[in-house]
């Protein structure tokens, strides 16, 4: 069998193609999806769609079936062409709407009446009634045609019944899955062809080894991976030949018939405006609860479980998707979810509605008692507590086709509540929902309740990127603060790496805490610790964080230090003060701080409730820095900017692991989560956690890597440094920065420094942010001092060798590196790159860079980057280009010429592309003033070598006027796109051939001929 990675990307193409035709697929060729189609612009075979509609619908009147007419099948064809004036989401939901339900038409009956009937689009019960088809190479004309390309052309286009639903974007093994994700999401930019993702339901980027799905509109840190185990016969069935890989593995998963189309109807939802495909666990998931209720046991009562999925996977889509497909399932069910705290019932109440589910909140028990006589088709939503009632108004649903869906089961599962929740619904089916795992002593009580119908654990959450990771660190501080030493120690800590106007600031605040009573000293130190940490690490990345404190006292107090410090933003978020919340405050002037910041809030915001929404909006679009709570919003809030939990308060078991998932969800440029633990509850996290009274009640294998000790990033970088040492060992005169600068000349080697370069900038951020790295690191210097000399050589050869090498989310994170620990303010940033033919800012940037060999590095670099991309215009002027380099560079290195001569050759190279004289020689007359016909004339040469001779220029010159002329009347707008003006061109250069041959009996090969002009062509006018 032959490596499967040993490929090309064509190779890889057409292993797949091969494995969708052995799904039953039908392969249409590149040329024939053109000939399907009127234009490029148009995305669906509409040949193949009718004869489908036709095939799958009819009506039946009168006892008679009836066939749809030509017009309402042209009608359901035309709807589906949604205009995109709402926007890409809005008309692809459109359109999905339409695939699920069908349209009505209406048709003039026997009796001529007139009645509507229903046209589906897709049979999704009968898989096998649909014709699938997969495309290579599928052209789409782009929306905006003021564009130097005109078309885009994904790698594989799947169609059910002629409608596009699949796109599969493909790369080699060595080239990152990163880069055919972002072609997929540039597809959908509207100047691109957005017109076609209207109808794609499943994307897929993928090399052999690595493969991510989405749907249309799904981010970049949303994409996710396919997990499955399959068969080795089944995979050998479909895979011939060759070991089955990862690649092969997905595409059987997502675009099997049966699963495509299960996937398209039942696994993919709109939640407000965002189009959202299930994930593998959530598929899964809901696949074995269907199975679990189809067994009864002998009360009649279907069978239910637990559901584990880690915080942060997606548990409320789960359930709004398990609750469609339990409506779907099963006739005449009701579906009730059960929270614990009512804001979490009006958080999953807005998810169902999102998601267009019908949905009445139970906020009373009155209101439970009326929804439940009503016996509505809604989905009710309540608080457990809302039972009692309706026990006393001797409210009893005995229907076995009632689902309970019980959200954080672990806390509502066992309680005196449950039992008259039972009593309500004595033969219902309960399906819990949990994102901790279960304790040890929950575990025996939950055998009685049900089976683990699934679950999905924080390491194998982060293993798939669903969440980020979390690092902890510990900074316990002492309740009593009497040590003078430790205090020293602490400012010592914090005013680590501050410029001297920063400690000064630092000292002021430092003599505000040493006068503050004792009983407050404690809560003054962590808040400057707070305020020096967010400063240094977060402040103006676009990041937040949140503070949990022990009781409304200290969040309100925490909150006044912070203001009177005015480096960040702070809110708090408590309840009311005569409802418990955290530690129950018993100094009578604690309670009546907070009871009149109580008042201000409700004076300003009129109501809890009001002022709770401001300040989560807030936060949320990062208008707040530091958000300060007790419980509320430890548990169901989902801000994925926030990145960073100061944690000042007793938590263990659930409470602690449901807090440190506030800062686990995905976000543009968040790499990991981070706890900083002021209250000791993990020490320094270096033995297993469930050594720590905090988890001790979990088993370990349930924990696995739930936090990591920050302590590993120091392990990380002091790796990628190791890396950037070795890279650099032939470089001789480590004082000598040119030495590296030329070293790195080699392509393939920037690209290992740019890597290690990148993974360093990360980890030592990471690292420096931490307080045990001056613990564990004595030369920290030495790792400065490489971070500032490694960003300056990076900024050096990116310019040298005329490459922009962005590291995206990793430039701000790196400069606020700089500036905050290593003090280099002075370390340029990255440019973008000046064309060659603005002479006067690319003048600039050669004066930028020092010495004369690295000049002359940046204009061939610079050149050869044009000639790249404008070959094709005029082949043989940059190939002459190329040789002339080619040529300097040769005798440059052979140590012919000095860095002065290399100089003064590379100019002149420059001198000449700037000009843009592209002759190479004295042409004929008659294209003296040609530069169209010179290049044709130049780039044909070769053909008519052997008939050289008197008049022989003179008259290839004609002809290069000529195949300019026949070129030249054929252009019109968007005339690369138009198959007909290519055969135009073609049969007119061909004639005027024909008529050379047979008036000079001369004989030459019209189809290299024609190709290259054509090729030119395009190049050169396609533009037009």
């Amino acid at each position: 069998m032959s490596n499967p990675y040993i490929n090309t990307e064509i190779k890889v193409q057409k292993d797949s193609i091969e494995l969708l035709k052995n799904l039953g697929y039908e392969f249409i060729s590149e040329d024939e999806n053109k000939l399907l189609r009127n234009n490029l612009k148009e995305v669906i075979l509409k040949d193949i769609l009718k004869e489908q509609l036709n095939k799958l619908n009819s009506y039946n009147y009168k006892g008679k079936t009836y066939k749809f007419s030509e017009k309402s099948i042209e009608n359901a064809i035309a709807d589906l062409d949604v205009p995109l004036t709402e926007g890409l989401i809005k008309s692809n939901e459109h359109v999905y709407d339409q695939l699920i339900l069908g349209n009505s038409y209406e048709e003039t009956l026997d009796d001529c009446s007139k009645r509507s009937f229903s046209i589906k689009y897709i049979d999704f019960d009968n898989p096998e009634n649909n014709v699938f088809h997969v495309t290579e190479e599928y052209t789409v004309q782009k929306q905006n045609l003021n564009q130097t390309e005109r078309n885009k052309r994904p790698d594989l286009i799947l169609f059910v019944n002629g409608i596009p639903l699949g796109i599969i974007e493909l790369k080699r093994t060595s080239v990152s899955v990163e880069t055919g994700i972002s072609q997929v999401i540039n597809y959908q930019n509207r100047d691109y062809i957005p017109h076609l993702f209207r109808y794609i339901q499943i994307a897929v980027a993928g090399n052999p080894g690595n493969v991510y799905y989405a749907t249309t509109g799904t981010e970049k840190k949303f994409w996710s991976v396919w997990k499955e185990d399959l068969s080795d016969d089944l995979l050998n069935s479909i895979v011939k030949n060759r070991i089955p890989t990862k690649l092969d593995k997905d595409i059987y998963s997502l675009f099997n018939k049966a699963r495509f189309l299960e996937i398209i109807k039942e696994y993919t939802i709109f939640d407000a405006n965002i189009k959202k495909i299930a994930r593998y666990q959530q598929y899964f998931a809901i696949k074995e609860t269907l199975k679990s209720i189809d067994n009864f046991d002998a009360n009649g009562i279907r069978s239910g479980g637990l559901i584990w999925h880690t915080q942060g996977s997606g548990k409320s889509l789960t359930m709004v998707m398990l609750t469609r497909a339990l409506k779907r399932k099963i006739n005449n069910s009701k579906i009730v979810v059960v929270t614990d705290r009512v804001d979490l019932d009006k958080q999953i109440k807005e998810t169902f509605l999102h998601a267009r589910l019908d949905v009445l909140r139970a906020t009373t028990g009155q209101n439970l008692v009326k929804f439940l006589k009503e016996n509505k088709d809604a989905v009710i939503t309540t608080v457990i507590n809302k039972f009692e009632s309706a026990m006393r108004n001797d409210i009893i649903n005995d229907s076995s086709n009632v689902f309970v869906l019980v959200d954080e089961s672990h806390r509502t599962q066992y309680g005196t509540f449950h039992a008259k929740m039972k009593k309500t619904f004595p033969h219902a089916c309960y399906i819990g929902f949990t994102g901790t795992p279960l304790m040890k002593k929950e575990k025996n009580s939950f055998n009685k309740f049900g089976h683990m119908i699934h679950k999905y654990t924080m390491d194998q959450a982060v293993a798939d990127k669903a969440v980020v990771p979390l690092l902890y660190e510990g900074r316990e501080v002492p309740q009593e603060i009497t040590d003078k030493k430790w205090l020293d120690k602490k400012f010592e800590l914090i005013s680590r790496d501050l410029s001297d106007e920063q400690k000064e600031d630092l000292k002021k605040k430092w003599a505000i805490f040493q006068k503050v009573a004792s009983s407050e000293r404690r809560l003054e130190v962590i808040a400057i610790d707070i305020n020096e940490h967010f400063k240094k690490n977060l402040l103006g990345t676009g990041f937040n964080a949140m503070l949990a404190t022990n009781s409304k006292f200290e969040a309100v107090r925490y909150h006044k230090i912070f203001e009177n410090y005015g480096d960040i933003k702070t809110a708090f978020v408590i309840s009311p003060p005569d409802l418990k919340e955290g530690v129950e405050e018993l100094d009578d002037e604690n309670k009546k701080l907070v009871q009149n910041e109580w008042g201000k809030i409700i004076k300003n915001y009129g109501s809890e409730e009001d002022y709770e929404d401001r300040i989560k909006s807030e936060f949320k679009a990062g208008e707040i820095d530091l958000l300060i709570v007790v419980d509320k919003l430890l548990t169901g809030f989902d801000s994925p900017r926030t990145t960073t939990l100061y944690v000042d308060k007793e938590l263990k078991d659930h409470r602690l692991l449901q807090a440190i998932a506030r800062v686990n969800r995905l976000y543009d440029e968040k790499d990991c989560g981070f706890i900083i633990d002021y209250r000791g509850l993990l020490g320094k996290l270096d033995m297993a956690l469930t050594s720590y009274t905090s988890l001790a009640n979990f088993d370990e294998e349930d924990l696995g890597t739930t936090m990591i000790n920050t302590e590993q990033e120091i392990h990380l970088f002091k790796n990628y440094y190791s890396h950037l040492i070795d890279l650099f060992k032939p470089v001789k005169n480590k004082n000598d920065r040119e030495e590296y600068e030329v070293f790195l000349a080699n392509n393939d080697l920037r690209k290992e420094f740019y890597k290690y370069l990148k993974h360093y900038v990360k980890h030592l951020g990471y690292a420096l942010s931490s307080e045990q790295i001056y613990d564990l690191v004595d030369d920290l210097k030495k790792y400065k001092n490489a971070l500032k000399f490694y960003v300056e050589l990076r900024k050096n050869v990116s310019l040298r060798y005329y490459e922009r090498i962005d590291f995206g989310k990793y430039e701000e994170h790196m400069q606020k590196l700089l500036d905050t620990y290593i003090g280099a303010s002075d370390v340029e940033h990255l440019t973008e790159l000046v064309n060659i033919f603005d002479v006067e800012n690319f003048n600039r940037e050669i004066v930028r860079v020092e010495g004369g060999r690295a000049k002359a590095d940046l204009i061939k670099s610079a050149v050869e980057k044009h000639i790249k991309h404008s070959f094709d215009e005029n082949p043989v002027y940059y190939q002459s280009l190329s040789d002339r380099i080619k040529e300097v560079l040769d005798k440059y290195h052979e140590k012919r010429i000095s860095d002065e001569e290399y100089l003064k050759s590379m100019q002149h190279v420059l001198k000449d592309v700037q000009s843009k004289n592209m002759d190479l020689k004295t042409y004929p007359t008659l294209i003296s003033e040609s530069q169209d016909a010179k290049i044709i004339f130049d780039n044909i040469y070769e053909y008519f070598g052997e008939y050289t001779g008197n008049g022989f220029e003179d008259d290839l010159a004609e002809l290069s006027l000529k195949f300019d002329s026949e070129i030249k009347k054929n252009l019109k707008v968007n005339w690369v796109e138009s198959q007909d003006v290519h055969n135009s061109i073609k049969q007119g250069i061909d004639d005027i051939l024909w008529n050379l041959e047979d008036e000079m009996d001369i004989s030459v090969d019209n189809e290299k001929i024609i190709e290259k002009i054509m090729t030119m062509a395009i190049s050169r006018y396609g533009k037009l």
